[in-house]
This record gives C-alpha cells, structure tokens and sequence, in this order.
C-alpha cells in the first residue's frame, strides 16, 4: 500500500478508556469513601495512580494522544453537569458544603434528597446521570477537572487531548428539572451554555490543550431542522473563538448523516467519525460533501463496543479510501473504550484458541497502533502483524463452536404460531386470577434480594475448593429460606427466591448455554461503582438441562404464596453480552428464545404459576435511527413471545423493563402480550404509567414506586403518593406494586424497611379505594 501526505503523520489515540483499574481499584476505593474507611485524600491518591498507569499504558502501546477528562468517579454527564454549574437546587447546600459528597449526593441521593434521574447511554448498557434544566438555570464554568488532568498528563512528558461532552448532547440529553412544565425544550438555552464552553476551552489552551475533543453522539440521531441548526449555531461560534484548542467534534455509534454536512463546513479543525457501525454511510456521505480539506479526520475503525479481533486488511482499506478526503488521517476506535473490559490476556480460562479471537481494550489499543503505523509506513512495516491476523479471523471462521446444524434446523422450522399465546389476555386474566387469587394492588418485587458478602465468599470458595459442592448449595438453600421468610413476613403478595445463586442476570444463564464463553476478569462499568461481566455469545445456542427449575421449586416447597420464576429475556441476553458479529442479531436472539422456551415449559411443568422473563434492555438495542427501529422491533417482540408463548393460559407470564426512556417502545411492549409488566418509574415520577396510559395499554402493570438505585429508604407515605399518582393513569384492577428493579445491589437493612414501607403503602391505598 503506498501512503500519501495525509498517512505521512497519523497518529494513533482513543476517545476513552476503562476508569476502574485491572482490579477495580476505583470502585473499590469509591465504595470504601462511602463507608468512611477510605478519605478523599485517598480516594484521589488512588484515582491519580489509575490516570497515570492509563496513560503511561497507552503511550507504551504506541498511541501518540491520550484523552484526558474521560476519567469519573462515578459518571462523565455527571462531570459535565459540575463543569458547566448545572446544580439542581436541592444539591447546592451539599455541593458548597463539600464539593465531593455533594457530587455523590447529585449521583446516589441522600434520605434527605432525590438523586438525578439515571438512564442509558444511548443503546449501550452504560448509564448516565440525567441534566435537570429549566428557564431560569444559570450555567457557570468550573474547568477544575478538566485542567487539573490535562496537567497530570504533560506533567507525565505526554501529548494529551481533553474531552468533553459536546454542548449540544449535553442539551439534547437533560430534561426539565422538577417543578418545570414539561414541554420545556433544554436546547433553548444553548446561547446561555455556549459561552461557559469558551471559557472552558479558554482554560484549556491556557493550560497547554493544542486539542480538545467535544463528543457530540446525538448528532447521530434523527434530528429536526431546528437541532441542526442549533448544531451549526454552537460549532460556528466555539469555531470563531480566538482563544481556544483546536477543536475535533467527534460522533459515534452510528452515522452522523444530516448532521455531517452542518459539521464539515464549521470553522473546526477536525471530525471524528465512526466507520464500524456505519462504515459505508459515512464514507459516502464524506465523499458527498466533498471530504475535509484541510481538516483533520479521526477514523473509528477498531469496534469500540464490542470484543472480536479487528480485521486488519479491512480496516487498512477502508483509512486508504479515507486518505483521500481529509488532510490528515488518524486511527482511533470507533468510540471510547469504556464499553469493553481492559485485557483479554487476564482471561486463564477460556481455551487459548479461542482467546486468539477476542480484543479487549489492551488489545484494541494494540491494533489501533498498528493500523497507524501500516497506515503511516506501508503494509511490509507490519507484515506479521497482518498474518497472524488472518491466521485469527481464519480459526473464528471454521470453529465447531460457530455453527450447529441442529440448533440451526430448530430455528429454521419456527412458525408464527409458536410466538402465539393459545387465548386472547381477556380469558387468560380471568384463568390467571382465580388460580392466584391476589388482592387488589398486589405486591411484589423484580427478582433479586441483596447479594451478601457471605454469598460473595461461599462463590469465591467454591472456585477456591475450600468447600464443595453439597455445601455451597446449602448456603443457597439458607439463604432462600431466609428471603422467602422475610417476604412472606412481610406481607409481599407474589414471591420471588432471591437470585442467591446466581452471579449475574445474564451470565448465570450463559454459563449454562451452549455458545457462551464467561469471562473472570472481564468487568465492564454500568453505572457508578456497578460493574459487570458481560458474556460473549461466540456461537450457536442450545439448552443442555434446566436452568433455575430447581432454585424454584425448593423456594415454593417453603411457601404456599406463588414464586415467580425468573429468567433473563432473548434481547437482554444480546444487549447485555458482546454478541457475534457473524450473523443477523435476529437469527441470534430466535436462536437464545428457544432455548429459554425450554426452561419456561420446564418451570410451569414443575408447577411455576408465575414465570418473569426480563428485557430490560428492549428500549436499550432500539437502534438510534427511526427507520431501522421497525425491523429490530419485529424481531426482538418475536424472540420474546417465542420465549413465552408455549404455556397455558393460567400461567402468569411478567417481564420488567428499568432506566430507558419507554415512550419510544411503548407499541413495542404492547406487542410482547405479557400479561404484566413492571417499569423502573420512581425516579421519574410515574412518567411511565402516562406512557401507557395514553398509548391504551390494555394488561397489567407495576411502574415502579421504590428506587433501588439509590440508598435512601422511601417512606411508607412516599411510595403511597407514587401509587396514587399511578392509579391516576392505571385502573386498580391492572395496577401492581413494585420496587423499581432487582435488589441485589442494596443492603439488607435498607432493603427490609423499604420492602415494608412498600407494603404499608400498597395497604393504605387499598383501604383508601375500598372507602372510596
């Protein structure tokens, strides 16, 4: 491959990395400030020492710019809110009061406040902390952070580049604070917010910023003439500004389409585009506009968000094609390398094999060097490289593991009739309430229970050896008893066992599927201090024996109240692993859905009343552009009913759904035929129930009422005035009462007195409705 001007100097960098550390020592240190047993000189002693060995790491690797500002303690929206003075007032006292608890405050809450409201990070399993904004919010700048890292770094003799989040995204992400009319558009106040920008990046350059990075991600949206033109109106004035970095305005996860154009031709030194998820769109949209004379081109061709080994010669292409529509050619991934664990070569248990075909980010900034230096020098320069290449993509490519001809021809044979329930919901509800017999409001809860420290460490001394089998499952047992004793106590309608034995909601069930690979070490932040494991679905998917059918039917052996069993849902089992990139998402999830139509017909076999298959992430896949939503609706409603539809129709079929904006799917969740759903709605003041409300959604539903996101115990009458304002839009007769989500991140105390407040509250209202 010859190379030209614009490959003379490319660089290699990423937009972001893992903040927890090879053994989440940030989460470690987050959680132990908020116990008191680590202070804030040590909790930013260690979070310094994390920035350092990220940087070093990544200048090591062979990346030329590292980012700065992508570091948070808890979440980077949340950053962005402190930078721009974005302060709800009823966090201000805290704030002033102490910089760092306030921030926690604003994250988690207190007994005495309201966190902000979370949700997802567009359609990754990453969640933000949501702007409060109104008509009279006064934004100031506070570039502390963003400053005090940039210096860490050249301090370090290293070549930095701050990033922020975009001034539009920013907007397009809040919602009206609390008390604001709801039809207040955040964007309005985009003249207010831009000259905090200036002064920001004003800050910046005076601190030795040559770069800063703004991510502007929801210009790959559907975005109206109105947003366009607030886009062209932000970027032409941040460009006209004298006393700045050079700016690089940087989109992912799709393509940037309209947006592109309004882009090209501001007065801004760069572009960052993402060339794995929208390859073609955006290369023929660059070609359209003419290219970026005299601009600088950020090339995401390494998939940020997912885990296969990238294909080298591929990439190469596509930045050759590239080389000739910018003045300058830079490789990075396709997006911040948050989304992804930090290195595969920790992984001792997956066959080595296999392991050929995996890149995490270690390895991601290792192929990024590479393509640089190819891109730079000519493809002899890393000849090696390009063959053992081949000769992993190759291995991927034959492997047994990727193709099953039995789970094939099952799936191939699948009619319409087998994602059919046999009775319309008006005669299963009848069958359903005169076998379960619950009162009106009844009450339940997601699924799990706190997951204990005791529970942590008869897993991990299971793995050790220090017990066996007979008696880590006796611990399980003790602790069904418990959450079964305590539910039953405290007066819940419709149980659930707790989840004790399961490590995760998605990877307890893919460490029993075939086509699963699980990870040890291959954390991923979801919110906070929340870190998971995402599985890897590597090929085809079958059911070897019953999942959960045991865990359920000891726990309703202990009550004669009905258990719910749980599983995980076809989409949620996609969503939340780094699924194949070999085949339709859709042929992977009918192929997941039959496999978990398996279990359900074994539950309800052993006599399960009440089966609860979860999707929480069905809003959370809906593809960021409107007309590829139809498509991916159709399949992911299918694979769902597929997983549910083969049982009788006096068996109560639920699913849950948490932390998404719902209105986009609210036809979707119409369309699943559960018969009841329950809704993360407390930290949005029942928004949701309005939701289904005016769409006319005719079956039961829980919005709900106890947020478990935050530690702070709701009062027995808080949960009630969420209730009642739930009946406003949902009947009694189809109105559940539920916590927001599963309760395996809260501590027994708290999850015991809010459990009983909820309770309370459900027997006020009844009472209420009864003298009514």
């Amino acid at each position: 491959m010859t190379t030209k001007s614009a490959a003379a100097a490319a660089r290699a960098t990423v937009y972001g990395y893992p903040r927890q550390g090879a053994n989440r020592e940030l989460k470690k240190a987050v959680e132990g400030y908020w116990k008191g047993r680590v202070t804030a000189t040590e909790l930013r002693a260690t979070a310094a020492e994390l920035r350092r060995a990220t940087w070093h790491r990544l200048a090591e690797t062979g990346l030329h710019e590292v980012p700065t500002g992508d570091f948070s303690y808890y979440d980077h929206v949340l950053d962005a809110t402190v930078m721009v003075g974005a302060i709800p007032d009823r966090h201000r006292a805290a704030v002033a009061a102490d910089p760092l608890d306030g921030y926690f405050a604003m994250a988690r809450g207190t007994q005495e406040v309201a966190p902000l409201e979370m949700t997802k990070w567009f359609d990754t399993n990453y969640h933000y902390l949501v702007p409060e904004l109104g008509p009279d919010t006064v934004f100031t700048a506070d570039s502390a952070k963003q400053v005090a890292e940039l210096t860490e770094a050249r301090t370090l003799g290293l070549s930095a580049r701050p990033v922020l989040v975009g001034p539009v995204t920013y907007l397009l992400l809040a919602k009206p604070a609390p008390g604001v009319p709801a039809d207040f558009e955040p964007l309005t106040l985009l003249d207010r917010l831009l000259p905090v920008y200036a002064e920001i990046l004003a800050d910046l350059r005076a601190a030795g910023a040559d770069w800063a990075q703004l991510d502007e991600p929801a210009l790959v949206q559907d975005r109206t003439p109105a947003e366009l033109h607030a886009a062209e109106r932000a970027y032409r004035g941040l460009g006209a500004l004298t006393d700045r970095p050079k700016l690089l305005v940087a989109s992912y996860f799709d393509r940037l389409g309209e947006a592109l154009p309004v882009l090209a031709k501001a007065p801004v030194e760069g572009l960052a585009l993402d060339f794995t998820e929208a390859a073609a769109q955006n290369l023929d949209a660059l070609a359209a506009v003419g290219g970026l004379p005299g601009k600088r081109l950020v090339a995401g061709v390494v998939n940020g968000r997912n885990i296969w080994v990238n294909d080298l010669e591929k990439s190469l292409a596509t930045l050759g094609t590239l080389l000739g529509l910018a003045d300058r050619v830079d490789v990075s991934a396709s997006c911040s390398l948050l989304h992804v664990p930090l290195d595969a070569a920790a992984e001792r248990d997956i066959d080595p094999q296999i392991l050929r075909w995996l890149a995490f980010a270690e390895q991601k900034t290792a192929e990024i060097a590479t393509l640089a230096k190819g891109l730079t020098l000519g493809t002899d320069a890393i000849a090696a490289e390009l063959s053992a290449n081949r000769a992993d993509l190759a291995s991927r490519a034959g492997s047994p593991l990727t193709h099953d001809p039995a789970v094939r021809a099952r799936a191939a044979a699948v009619t319409g009739a087998d994602a059919r329930r046999s009775q319309p919901y008006a005669e299963r509800t009848a069958a359903q309430r005169a076998r379960l017999g619950l009162p009106l409001l009844p009450t339940t809860t997601i699924g799990s229970f706190p997951q204990t420290g005791e529970l942590r460490t008869a897993r991990a001394d299971l793995r050790a050896g220090r017990i066996d089998t007979a008696g880590y499952e006796e611990r399980i047992k003790a602790e069904i008893r418990e959450v079964i004793g305590f539910q039953e106590k405290a007066g819940l309608d419709v149980l659930v066992h707790g989840e004790a034995e399961r490590n995760d909601m998605v990877q307890y069930f893919a460490e029993q599927l075939t086509g699963y690979l699980a990870t040890r070490h291959g954390w991923v932040q979801s919110y906070g201090t929340r870190y998971v494991r995402p599985p890897i679905l590597a090929g085809d998917i079958s059911r070897p024996g019953p999942m959960t059918v045991r865990w359920t039917s000891y726990a309703q052996s202990l009550t004669d109240r009905p258990v719910k069993g749980m599983l995980t849902g076809p989409v949620t089992m996609l969503a939340w692993s780094f699924v194949r990139d070999d085949q339709p998402l859709g042929d992977t999830a009918r192929q997941v859905a039959l496999a978990l139509r398996d279990e359900v017909n074994d539950l309800e076999l052993a006599g399960t009343s009440v089966i609860q298959v979860d999707e929480p992430a069905l809003r959370e896949t809906l593809p960021l552009r409107a007309a590829e939503r139809p498509g991916y609706l159709d399949w992911a409603t299918e694979a769902f009913r597929l997983s549910t539809c083969g049982v009788r129709p006096d068996t109560q079929i639920h699913t849950h759904m948490c932390y998404a904006e719902f209105g986009d799917i609210v036809r979707a969740i119409d369309d699943l035929d559960a018969d009841v759903i329950s809704l993360e709605a407390a930290r949005s003041h029942m928004q949701v129930a309005r939701e289904l409300a005016a769409h006319g959604y005719p079956r039961e539903a829980g919005p709900g009422v106890y947020d478990i996101h935050s530690p702070r115990v709701p009062s027995a009458e808080e949960a009630a005035g969420l209730l009642r304002t739930g009946l406003g839009a949902i009947p009694a007769e189809r109105l559940w009462v539920n916590p927001d989500c599963g309760l395996k991140t809260r501590g027994w105390p708290e999850t015991r007195e809010s459990l009983e407040n909820l309770v309370t509250a459900a027997r006020t209202v009844r009472k209420e409705l009864a003298g009514a």
